[in-house]
């Protein structure tokens, strides 16, 4: 009895580590012992390919779409696909602008799936408005060709195409478009931006339904509601303190770490609650900056520091030994630890003020998605 009571114990632990892994390479069971063997999963992804109309009355989606970034990457940083964290990529398209070019549907990529936080916020931060066509459909299946999905049965594919004109405009039916989705195993979402049963009778909420995904309607004109709490002074201190332990080296490295700052900027632009919520996803695994940051490639064994030219270096390392330029991003990678952990606990603190302040935020864009990536999360074993 106790041999079967045994092998059924660790026929459930193998289930429960294999529920979102189901790609991983064979476990090994060895024999008359009670140990596991496992091999080093694959990673899984979120993806999520935002397309954005761009068109005249559309200002206001804009708005909240930089004003939210921040806590959807917050809330996609504490998923779990078993006892994996899975990476995020996001990519960016916009439509419906009469400066694009008509004979591509008024559709641009703006980002290809891209997992550098920086160069979102960025590209987010350069949209404008201007009146024009929004061929949902077509969108759709732009971004179906062009972005790489990869083949991955675990990893997290997701649409959201928000806008507010008939689902059915542009040569290319919405209905072709979806199907190849789901033949994808992409997941689209609709966000209507206006009255809710508009959105019905315009399509959008079929154009949802035929992939299994979710339909939603915002108010894209109402302001993104920012809660203070009392953490936010520490938090931001502590952000002065995190780009700190930041080495940029390379070519592009002084770009980078000036876009590091300017984003900053960008986010505290809104409020000081948004620069708050931009910190916290910076102590998150989701930040990473291995092509610039030489902490992060150092870890990431992007880089060896033996194999790194002088000119690649910052002044302060140029002359250093390899030991030396190793103690000094250990120090470094140790000092980025300690005040990411700092932030995080901070955030638990914050969150908890928040929640007793409003049971639950009213930022339209926000809720709609990541509501919608949790449902849908479920189904692959996710969780929070």
């Amino acid at each position: 009895m106790k041999t079967v009571l045994k092998t059924l114990m660790l026929c459930v632990a193998i289930f429960s580590f294999t529920a979102c892994n189901a790609n991983n390479k064979k476990q090994k069971l060895v024999a008359n012992t009670d140990t596991v063997e496992h091999t080093e999963p694959n990673k899984q992804f979120i993806k999520v390919a935002l397309l954005l109309d761009t068109s005249n009355s559309m200002d206001g989606l804009i708005d909240q779409a930089k004003a939210q970034l921040w806590e959807i990457v917050n809330e996609l940083s504490y998923a779990k696909c078993g006892n994996d964290k899975p990476n995020l990529q996001i990519a960016l398209y916009e439509y419906g602008n009469d400066r694009l070019p008509g004979e591509e549907g008024h559709i641009r990529q703006v980002l290809a799936f891209s997992d550098d936080l920086d160069e979102i916020s960025k590209e987010l931060f350069s949209l404008t408005t201007n009146g024009g066509n929004e061929y949902c459909g077509q969108v759709i299946q732009t971004s179906l060709n062009q972005l790489n999905w990869g083949k991955n049965p675990d990893d997290l594919k997701l649409i959201f195409i928000a806008g507010n004109e008939p689902f059915t405009q542009g040569r290319i039916n919405y209905k072709d478009a979806t199907t190849n989705a789901k033949e994808k195993d992409v997941t689209v979402n609709t966000i209507f931006c206006g009255d809710y049963n508009q959105g019905i009778s315009t399509y959008w909420k079929e154009g949802a339904d035929l992939t299994q995904g979710d339909y939603m309607a915002i108010n894209h004109n109402k302001a993104t509601v920012h809660i203070a709490s009392p953490y936010d002074d520490q938090i931001l201190q502590l952000n002065i303190k995190l780009n700190g332990t930041y080495i940029a080296y390379g070519k592009h490295g002084r770009d980078k770490r000036a876009m590091q700052a300017e984003q900053d900027m960008n986010a505290s632009g809104y409020s000081k609650a948004n620069a708050v919520s931009r910190t916290v996803s910076k102590s998150s695994h989701l930040y990473k900056n291995s092509t610039w940051d030489l902490v992060d490639a150092v870890e990431d064994e992007k880089v060896s520091v033996e194999d790194l030219e002088k000119d690649a270096l910052p002044d302060a390392l140029k002359n250093k030994s390899a030991a030396e330029i190793k103690a000094y991003i250990a120090k470094k990678q140790k000092e980025r630890d300690a005040i990411q952990e700092q932030i995080q606990e901070l955030n638990k603190k914050r969150k908890a003020y928040i929640s007793e302040q409003q049971a639950e935020t009213s930022n339209g864009l926000e809720n709609a998605m990541t509501k919608a990536i949790k449902t849908q999360a479920k189904k692959k074993k996710y969780t929070w």
